[in-house]
């Protein structure tokens, strides 16, 4: 047990996926883990332990930003073990040939500003994804005919972004996508010799307005929850 999670020791998987929103971590191990069993809630924070195809797997809400995956991925890692994190959750397009409801897979996240930042100091340091997550990743993508893209994105460390600027040059330079976690993801795998990856579905479009309702985000999230976990299993 910490301060975040109150899963006794052996609670939790090897292999973790994070949504940011708890209930979407209820709703996909509901769907797609066999026998899953609430193993945290405190402060809310939903996480489940299950089986997938005889593989253990929790699948545990992270918050939203980069501060509260910070909290939640240091302590699956530190203190319960976790050794596979892949991050699935929404994002932004950035580009015109990126739709709504495709996949993206994260080869690079740049970030303004991450609780890393503190320790890199003055480094520009480029978190990257597990070159072998991310290659299955695409693979099974491709099998089950997913839109995917594969790339560089952006995790911006606010919601209601004031800098209309940033976005121009990010879109300039060929960012795929906008979200809010998978840098500090990234950073914190890098640090600790873990493997990751974020998968995001595109749920709204910053260029064309397009974005999905909140009734079609759950259905339409399937595919990525699907690729998540076959990925850590290649």
């Amino acid at each position: 047990m910490t301060f975040h999670i109150g899963a006794k020791p052996g609670d939790i998987a090897e292999t973790v996926l994070l949504p940011g929103d708890p209930y979407r971590a209820r709703w996909a191990a509901q769907k797609y883990l066999e026998n899953p069993v609430l193993v945290n809630e405190v402060r809310g924070m939903l996480g489940f332990t299950g089986t997938y195809k005889g593989n253990r797997v929790t699948i545990h809400g992270s918050g939203m930003g980069m501060p509260s995956l910070s909290i939640y991925a240091n302590e699956l890692i530190k203190d319960y073990g976790a050794q596979t994190l892949i991050r699935i959750g929404s994002a932004g397009a950035m580009q015109e040939n990126v739709k709504v409801r495709d996949v993206v897979l994260a080869q690079a996240a740049s970030t303004a500003g991450s609780p890393s930042r503190l320790i890199l100091r003055e480094m520009n340091y480029a978190p990257v994804a597990d070159f072998g997550l991310l290659s299955a990743a695409h693979r099974v993508a491709l099998a089950r005919e997913v839109p995917v893209h594969v790339g560089g994105i952006y995790s911006s460390d606010v919601f209601y972004d004031e800098r209309p600027d940033l976005n121009k040059e990010l879109t300039r330079h060929g960012t795929l996508c906008v979200e809010m976690e998978a840098a500090e993801l990234y950073t914190l795998a890098a640090r600790y010799g873990r493997r990751a990856l974020a998968i995001l579905t595109i749920s709204d479009h910053l260029i064309t307005g397009e974005a999905l309702p909140a009734d079609q985000r759950e259905t339409s999230f399937g595919a990525m929850v699907e690729i998540a976990l076959e990925a850590a299993f290649a």
